[in-house]
Order: C-alpha cells, then structure tokens, then sequence
C-alpha cells in the first residue's frame, strides 16, 4: 500500500498529548536565527518535524548546492525536562558525527511562531508552524533487514507526516558510520579517506511540502521524487513493514508506530487578553496594512 492508503489503514494510537506542550508538534520551518553578537541568518534552510517523542531535523546552507561535508540532518529521541519546561534531544546515528546542537531549548510561543531560545544566551530560533489540519503520522525504524545477506542492520530512521507535509530521515549503514565515528569530523573522513563522498551522502534526511515529492534532502538526487520509495505492508505485530533499496541493495525496513491521528489541528495561534484584542480591532487600519501570515 501507498502512503495514503498506510495513514488510513493504521488503527489511531491514544493520544493524551505529548510530554511537551502540544503545539510543538508539527513541521516547522526556521524563519531566523539570532545570535548574541547581533548577526542574524535568515537564508539557511532548516526544518524541524515534531513527532509524539522523536524528532527530525534538516539543515543545509545552501539548499541543494550544501557542500556533502556540511549538510546537517538527524533523527533523535526528544527529551522533556518538565521541572525546567525545556526539550533537548538524544541522537544516536546523524549525518555530521558528534552534537553540533548540544544545549537544551526553552521556548515562548506568539500566533503561529516558536521562539526557542538556547540557555546560554548565544541564540534565538524563531521557527513558524507549516501544517494547519491533516493527519499526524510518526513512525520510528526498529531495524533493517538486508534481504541479500539476511542480516539485521541496526540503523536509525523514521517517517513524520504532519498535514501536507512530511519528513524521511535513514542513517548510513553501521559500517560506514563506524568509519566516521573515528574521525574528527566529516570533513576530516573524508580527507583522510575514512570514507568516499558516495558513502557520507548515504545519510538521508529529506523533506517534502505539500505534496510527497522530496523538496529538500541531504541527497540532493532525491529531489522530485517520491519521500518513500515502495510499499507498505502492516505487520502481525503491528509494525509496519517497507520494501526498499538502501545503498543498492533490497532490504525491509520495520517501523514502530510512534503516533497515528487521521485528523489533527495543529497549532498556529496564542491567546491574548481581551484589552489586547479590543486594541488591535481598535488600531487595525495601521497593525493591518501589511500583516499577513507568514509561514
């Protein structure tokens, strides 16, 4: 079955809401960030897909021209610190090796905007809500079976759908990331040979926006095409089973169902006191004249 018919088939999970607040669920799409020192990059192209307790992230400087030593992307457990009211994230298996995103974030929210703000002071993240109603799909890889040599691949990887949008995340083949794992960088894999450039590409994060052709991605020849490549199948077990080649070879990728919701409002607006709103209904010939909803 396709994506579609997999969303319908999936039976509903409860859904009491996640351990953090409820309207950090969702795709969201960096709009800025703000460092201490006064710069501000506004052109990176980063996203952020909240499931019910894991996350995915892309970051690439260039879109599709990022340099393969410098793209960014990682699936990773989600943390909820509640006495502290703040996220931070596990990642096990990424694209670059080591944490390059290591502190906690605090957030405040404002309309359809997430403020997240490192503790340190060092910078602000202004992310903006992409999803508006649709359904909320999380599926986290349990393992990878290399249906050639029969062997179970420990990897990571997931699927996030979140209205019209969507977000694939695969981690490299162990061997490949044990390579790197040795090497002070992916930069430094790679000029010290530890691996080819074939090889530290085969981590794929990717994302697609209202449609499920691939928008963005660590593999920039994966643009255009389908998010997944092949069909789903539910297990006995109730995991869900997808046929697909990795690295060239036919394997059977086995998910966990994180969260299934068909249909989902997400978040994208906060309250305000009724001075508050008396004021702008008041002043909104000058508060009006060019606002508009900015995604």
């Amino acid at each position: 079955m396709n994506l579609a018919e997999l969303i319908a088939a999936v039976p509903e999970t409860e859904f009491a809401g996640p351990a953090f607040p409820r309207r950090l669920l969702g795709a969201f799409r960096r709009k800025s960030i703000t460092f201490c020192t006064g710069l501000t990059d506004e052109r990176t192209l980063v996203y952020w897909f909240q499931s019910r307790t894991f996350t995915i992230d892309l970051r690439l400087s260039d879109g599709a021209q990022t340099p393969v030593a410098e793209r960014q992307g990682w699936i990773g457990d989600t943390v909820w610190d509640k006495a502290e009211q703040r996220m931070s994230w596990r990642v096990a298996r990424s694209y670059q090796p080591g944490n390059q995103w290591p502190e906690p974030a605090s957030f405040s929210f404002i309309g359809n905007s997430v403020l997240e703000f490192a503790p340190s002071g060092a910078y602000v993240e202004d992310w903006r809500q992409q999803s508006t109603c649709g359904p909320l799909l999380g599926l986290r890889l349990i393992d990878i079976l290399d249906e050639t040599s029969r062997r179970v691949l420990v990897m990571d990887g997931g699927l996030i759908v979140a209205g019209e949008h969507m977000a694939f995340a695969l981690s490299r083949r162990p061997e490949i990331d044990d390579r790197i794992a040795g090497a002070a960088s992916l930069a430094a894999a790679l000029g010290q040979g530890f691996v080819t450039e074939r090889e530290a590409a085969s981590c794929e994060v990717s994302v697609a926006s209202g449609s499920d052709a691939v928008a963005h991605s660590t593999q920039p020849d994966r643009i255009a095409a389908p998010i997944v490549l092949g069909g789903f199948a539910l297990g006995h077990d109730g995991s869900i089973n997808l046929c697909q080649t990795v690295g060239g070879i036919p394997c059977r990728l086995r998910f966990a169902v994180d969260v299934c919701r068909h249909t989902f409002t997400f978040d994208r607006q906060t309250q305000a006191t009724q001075a508050a709103r008396n004021w702008m209904d008041l002043e909104q010939n000058h508060l009006s004249r060019h606002a508009a909803i900015v995604n």
